[in-house]
């Protein structure tokens, strides 16, 4: 969700674009402003900076350990491999 600064920042916009001799109103429209935008904003599904960057390190080192147990995968394969076509796996079938 946006922070409390970008939301009042919002809301002043809209309340500074009023004319002057309204600036009684304007006090109200700011706070009620503030309000529907916070609220409406609550009801994305959206996260915060903070929220998004804890996330993308998690992929990172997730990633990380995927491409690790990958590459241990493919080597137990190799060796497995490798012992199924031995010689003395063959002649040790064939007793």
């Amino acid at each position: 969700m946006l922070n409390a600064k970008k939301i009042e920042e919002i809301a002043r916009q809209v309340t500074d674009s009023i004319p002057p001799g309204i600036k009684t109103i304007a006090t109200d429209l700011e706070d009620k402003t503030k309000t529907v935008l916070q609220r409406k904003l609550s009801q994305l599904d959206v996260v915060t900076r903070e929220e998004f960057d804890v996330q993308t390190q998690v992929l990172i080192k997730t990633r990380a350990q995927l491409s690790l147990l990958e590459n241990k995968i493919a080597e137990l394969e190799a060796s497995l491999k490798q012992v199924e076509n031995s010689p003395e796996d063959k002649e040790a079938g064939e007793a």
